[in-house]
């Protein structure tokens, strides 16, 4: 395999949010139902001999070390793989709106480069280095609803009835 297109990286909704306290290290604890919505970004994944990362932003410009480069480092690192990815990203998730579309991103590139570089990681694994990107990756590696506790890393899957959602970010 040498490419995978037309990965979804979905949004999210935070359907309550209580914080219960501050860790030291900045972290908030807390506790929330996160479900996924039909929402997302699409990332092209090219596999890359040469071991260089390289991202190409097709829509929306965003900062050249985003959590798709530092997702895609920390797993070619965690793993010691000799081979690279060229990362196209079409962004829809608006940013700094609580959708988590950054850790979204990342934990689709985490998946997606599992796979390309065929490492056979576990989702164990991969939780463990998405973990240390951002406190929501782990809840978008499982792909699926959960009451969520900590500062993301606690999960237990829970069913949510369909549902219907109007979003709105004012603009900048």
């Amino acid at each position: 395999m040498k490419s995978l297109y037309d990965v979804c990286a979905p949004a999210k909704l935070n359907l309550f949010l209580h914080i219960t306290s501050r860790r030291s290290d900045g972290y908030h604890l807390l506790q929330s139902a996160f479900m996924l919505i039909d929402w997302c970004d699409t990332l092209h994944f090219d596999l890359r001999p040469d071991g260089e990362i390289s991202r190409e932003d097709l829509c929306t410009p965003l900062p050249a070390d985003d959590l798709i480069v530092r997702a895609a480092r920390a797993l070619q690192a965690a793993s010691r793989s000799p081979l690279g990815a060229h990362i196209g990203i079409e962004k829809r998730i608006p940013a700094q709106a609580g959708m988590g579309g950054g850790s979204s991103d990342a934990a689709s590139t985490l998946l997606a480069l599992n796979r390309l570089w065929k490492l056979n990681f576990s989702l164990e694994k991969l939780t463990q280095i998405g973990l240390a990107l951002g406190a929501d990756v782990p809840f978008f590696l499982n792909g699926h609803n959960a009451w969520i506790e900590g500062i993301g890393e606690k999960m237990t899957p829970i069913s949510l009835p369909p549902s219907r959602f109007l979003v709105v970010k004012p603009a900048d």
